[in-house]
């Protein structure tokens, strides 16, 4: 196995894990703002949507972490150490936010037991993408040094504007995400309120992503030469083409095709970023064989793999069989 193969298999696994836990946490955002005589209406869409599911949803961000720490050692420990502060913030929102969705659901049965950890989970559901994506953004932006030790500190790459913008974005990807999904889960009056966010949350995710965009031409040189150059700009233009498809069939109120457009949109995002990486896991000092890779963790790794896919994949197939089939007429 190569490093280049390692970094696609992380690549598709960042993408699962927007796709499935990214859409629980924009099902937590529309949890905080739900509003209107069908707030608990909603809420109780949003729950039943993410209850059988959710934890699993985890393993893909559990993939990329170990296949980082397995494959590149010395990647791993550079990200670990100047991007401390938003991913401890991160763990911290993902689990506050698992134990508060169940404790709301299974604590006491009172307004202010229910309304104080649906905040919590709420709260941590909109905050957690939005350090992800700002972590993600700091490894782009050349700011994070490494010289067998980390030189520029904790703030350096995740608290520019491009990395903020880019955070901003992939909590909007995640909101959309989620409308879109429970657009097609519910039906009636809550459908036509999901519909609405979904159209808000396209916006949104155009706004913010032009605006990071334009903000990495300053913030993030190399990567803004990397994502307009080659490759990059057909890459853009496929997602932005996904996202102007996803407006227009919310509107036309085809909801199972607009699901199917935001999620190539969101696989479009992530494609890009790998993209404008090129072949860098933190710009501009740690290249994919500069970040620890051994050839024998990279011989056993296949195999490894292969196992844990014969066990993994029936095992993922048969949960979503049982508990995410269509059970609305479409």
């Amino acid at each position: 196995m190569t490093v280049e193969l390692v970094y696609g298999l992380m690549g598709i696994a960042l993408g699962a894990y927007l796709l499935t836990g990214g859409a629980d946490f924009g099902g937590g955002v529309w949890d905080l703002f739900a509003r209107g005589p069908t707030a608990e209406q909603q809420r109780k869409a949003i729950a039943h949507a993410i209850a059988p599911i959710w934890e699993a949803n985890h393993i893909w961000v559990i993939f990329v972490v170990v296949l980082m720490f397995t494959v590149f050692p010395v990647a791993f420990a550079a990200v670990g150490i100047a991007l401390h502060i938003p991913l401890t913030a991160a763990l911290i929102g993902i689990v506050l936010r698992g134990s508060a969705f169940v404790f709301r659901a299974y604590g006491l049965d009172t307004p202010t037991w229910r309304s104080g950890w649906g905040r919590i989970f709420a709260v941590s559901s909109l905050l957690t993408p939005a350090f992800l994506g700002a972590a993600l953004a700091g490894l782009a932006t050349g700011d994070i040094r490494w010289d067998g030790a980390i030189t520029s500190g904790y703030f350096a790459g995740w608290t520019t504007a491009f990395a903020g913008l880019t955070g901003l974005m992939t909590v909007a990807l995640c909101a959309l995400l989620a409308a879109a999904y429970l657009s097609v889960e519910t039906d009636g009056e809550i459908r036509a309120v999901f519909r609405a966010r979904a159209l808000l949350a396209q916006i949104l995710v155009g706004v913010f992503g032009l605006a990071a965009l334009a903000a990495a031409y300053g913030d993030a040189p190399g990567f803004f030469a990397d994502i307009t150059a080659g490759l990059g700009p057909l890459v853009l233009g496929l997602t932005m083409l996904a996202g102007a498809a996803t407006l227009g069939l919310l509107w036309t109120k085809r909801f199972r095709s607009a699901r199917i457009a935001a999620a190539v949109q969101g696989l479009g995002a992530v494609a890009g970023f790998g993209w404008a990486m090129d072949g860098m896991l933190v710009r501009p000092d740690l290249t994919l064989d500069l970040g620890g890779a051994r050839e024998a963790t990279l011989d056993a790794l296949g195999p490894a793999l292969i196992a844990g896919g014969i066990v993994l994949a029936p095992a993922m197939w048969l949960l979503y069989r049982v508990f995410k089939r269509d059970g609305v007429n479409r």
